[in-house]
């Protein structure tokens, strides 16, 4: 009579995607200046007068979030990131 019983051990492969680009704005340059230069332009915009219910507040919040969307990607670069070397400038987002 034995003592042992028999294991299985089963191991899954699972592809596993890393991201290896972002998007982002580079500190203290010229695009940074001219993306924080255009929210301040879109927020002085935004009219917020006649506010007179959730939907009109939506509508205002919705339309914010559009612009800054639309800033984001104007100003903003794709950039490779890697574990050794500081981001670089690619294309645009």
């Amino acid at each position: 009579m034995l003592d042992h019983v028999p294991l299985i051990v089963k191991i899954s492969n699972f592809a596993e995607n890393i991201q290896t680009r972002k998007c982002t704005i580079i500190k203290n340059s010229e695009e940074e200046i001219n993306f924080v230069a255009e929210v301040f332009e879109s927020i002085k915009r935004l009219n917020t007068n006649h506010i007179n219910s959730k939907k009109d507040l939506e509508y205002i919040v919705q339309e914010f979030a559009n612009s800054m969307d639309d800033i984001w990607y104007k100003h903003a670069k794709m950039v490779n990131i890697t574990k050794h070397s500081k981001s670089g400038w690619n294309e645009n987002c």
